[in-house]
C-alpha cells in the first residue's frame, strides 16, 4: 500500500469536500443575506469566487507529486521496514500458537494516550512472565499496522526487532524495550496496532500477541498541518466576507433611516412654487385681500 499517495489522495480529497460545501452554502443562501439593490454582494461573490478558484489550482501539484513518484522512492519507502537475518526469518511473520505458561502484558512509558508521531520513533514495553517449567529464548518482537474499520486491510509492517541470546528462565519476569516508527506519509487517524514476540521453547518456536489494540497516528511537527493551514484560510477570508456583508447591512440601514426633508406649513411664509400653482384661484384672491387689509 503506498502511504505516500494514501496521504496526499486524502489531503485533496478533504481539500475539494470543504471547499465544494463552502461554495454551495454560500451561493444557495446569498439571496437570503444580500439585497439586490446593494452593490456589496457582488464585489463579495467575485472575491469568493476567485478565492475558490485558487484553492482548487492548488490541488494540482499534490496531484502531481502522485504522479511523478518513481519506483526508486518506493524502493527507499520499503526499506524502512528493515532487514531480518537469515538465521531468523523463518520466525518472523509467521503463524504460530502461543506456548501454555506465557504470560504477555504491554505498557507505552510516558505515554499512556497511545499518540504515536508519524515518521518518528515510538517506545513501548514488552513484559513476559514464564511461569512453565522450561525456559524460553526470545527470537523477535514484530508488529503491524491495520484499518480499524476491517483488520484484514494491512497499513504498515513495521520493523522486526531480533534479540541474541535473551531467554526468560521459569518463574521469571522479563521487560524488553520495543521502538517502531510508522510512515510519516501515514494520514493521521486511529489505526490498529497488532504486536506479537516470537520465541522458542526446547527448539519449537511459539508466538504471543502483546497488543492488539489503537493506536492515535498523528502528524509530527507540532499543531501545524495541511488541514489545519487550509481550514484556518478558510476561516479567516469567511470572516472577512462576515465583516463586508455587515457593514453592507448597517450602510442599507442607515440609508433607510434617513430622515425625509420637512415640509413648514404656516401663514407667514408660503413656497414660491405654492404660490406660481396657486395663482388665479380662490385661495390666492382671499390672501391679496387679507394682505391690503393689514
Amino acid at each position: 500500500m503506498n502511504l505516500r499517495y494514501l496521504k496526499i489522495q486524502s489531503t485533496v480529497l478533504f481539500n475539494l469536500r470543504v471547499v465544494g460545501y463552502i461554495h454551495y452554502l454560500f451561493f444557495s443562501f446569498s439571496s437570503f443575506f444580500f439585497d439586490e439593490n446593494n452593490k456589496l454582494p457582488e464585489m463579495a461573490i467575485k472575491i469568493l469566487r476567485v478565492f475558490f478558484i485558487g484553492l482548487l489550482l492548488l490541488q494540482f501539484p499534490l496531484f502531481q507529486v502522485v504522479r511523478c513518484q518513481s519506483e526508486t522512492e518506493a524502493d527507499v519507502e520499503g526499506s524502512e521496514l528493515g532487514i531480518v537475518r537469515e538465521d531468523v526469518q523463518d520466525f518472523v511473520g509467521g503463524n504460530f500458537k502461543p506456548a501454555p505458561g506465557v504470560e504477555t502484558i504491554c505498557l507505552f512509558p510516558k505515554n499512556s494516550a497511545k499518540v504515536v508521531p508519524a515518521g518518528e520513533k515510538t517506545e513501548l514495553l514488552v513484559g513476559m512472565e514464564n511461569v512453565g517449567q522450561s525456559p524460553l529464548n526470545i527470537i523477535a518482537i514484530e508488529a503491524s499496522v491495520h484499518l480499524p474499520f476491517d483488520h484484514r486491510m494491512l497499513v504498515q509492517n513495521l520493523t522486526a526487532q531480533v534479540f541474541d541470546n535473551a531467554s526468560v528462565p521459569p518463574s521469571t519476569q522479563a521487560t524488553f524495550p520495543y521502538i517502531f516508527a510508522v510512515s510519516k506519509f501515514l494520514q493521521p487517524g486511529t489505526f490498529d496496532l497488532v504486536g506479537t514476540v516470537v520465541y522458542e521453547i526446547n527448539q519449537s518456536p511459539y508466538q504471543s500477541t502483546f497488543y492488539n489494540g489503537t493506536i492515535e497516528v498523528v502528524e509530527a511537527g507540532g499543531f501545524v498541518s495541511v488541514e489545519s493551514v487550509f481550514l484556518v484560510t478558510l476561516g479567516i477570508s469567511l470572516v472577512v466576507l462576515l465583516g463586508l456583508w455587515i457593514h453592507g447591512q448597517f450602510k442599507r440601514i442607515s440609508q433607510k433611516t434617513k430622515a425625509a426633508p420637512k415640509v413648514e406649513v404656516g401663514t407667514g411664509t408660503t413656497d414660491a412654487s405654492m404660490d406660481e400653482w396657486l395663482q388665479g384661484t380662490a385661495y390666492n384672491q382671499s390672501s391679496s385681500k387679507s394682505k391690503k387689509k393689514k
